[in-house]
């Protein structure tokens, strides 16, 4: 006969020529064995290991950190010459700074990205020399001085939403929106009949901005200006 004693947790087994069946007998008293769970093993993500940013993905508007500064990326050629490594050409610009420097580099080395983000801020007003704009959730001020804005406080105007860019906490720049609605102050009267491909003319603008417009348009106009170009688009 075979027997289990779970009491004694240990299997044996016996035989007896009487009988040739077999049985399983269990003892009156259950002995639970204690159990000892392993320690809940942490997650591990299939995805947790990102892949490295090289060369190979730059394109424009990448921010990548070199030398412990952030810089974005305007231009970039990827080069395969016959003989030698292939290489990436770059055009980049000093998020800092605004130094603009041409670099090469090896196709496929490593590079690290730039923690650079961006939040929406509303330009509300000028205070001295310093340019205000909020956060409209939080009602958070931030400043920008002159020497920050450029050239670019010709097309702010006030309520304006505006891109601020951070980069390790830092406010390092900010961006215009790409296309901005502007009205014409000043302006040579238009001619009847005249047309947007018989020429143009200058007109001042509310932001003290001067774009040149077509023939037709006129003081009160409301016109479509390419921030990035200074270029008239159309009318709005």
């Amino acid at each position: 006969m075979a027997a289990f004693n779970i009491s004694s947790a240990t299997i044996y087994r016996t035989s007896s020529s009487s009988s040739s069946s077999s049985s399983l007998s269990l003892s009156s008293k259950l002995s639970v064995l204690p159990m000892r769970c392993a320690p809940p093993r942490p997650y591990r993500s299939r995805f947790s290991k990102i892949l490295a940013f090289t060369s190979n993905d730059i394109k424009v508007g990448s921010s990548i950190e070199v030398d412990g500064a952030p810089w974005k990326v305007l231009e970039f050629l990827h080069v395969k010459p016959g003989k030698g490594a292939a290489f990436v050409r770059t055009k980049m610009r000093n998020y800092v700074t605004g130094n603009t420097v041409d670099k090469t580099f090896r196709a496929g080395c490593s590079i690290d990205e730039a923690n650079v983000y961006k939040e929406t801020k509303q330009y509300t007003y000028k205070d001295g020399a310093q340019f205000v704009f909020m956060d409209l959730s939080t009602f958070e001020e931030i400043r920008l001085n002159e020497s920050d804005v450029g050239e670019r406080t010709k097309w702010l105007k006030e309520g304006m939403d505006c891109n601020v860019l951070f980069w390790n906490g830092k406010i390092i720049d900010f961006e215009l929106p790409i296309t901005i609605k502007l009205t014409v102050v000043d302006v040579d009267p238009g001619i009847k009949g005249d047309t947007a491909q018989g020429g143009s003319k200058p007109a001042t603008l509310d932001t003290g901005a001067v774009v040149n417009v077509p023939l037709f348009v006129n003081i009160g106009d409301q016109i479509l200006v390419d921030t990035r170009t200074g270029e008239y688009r159309s009318r709005a």
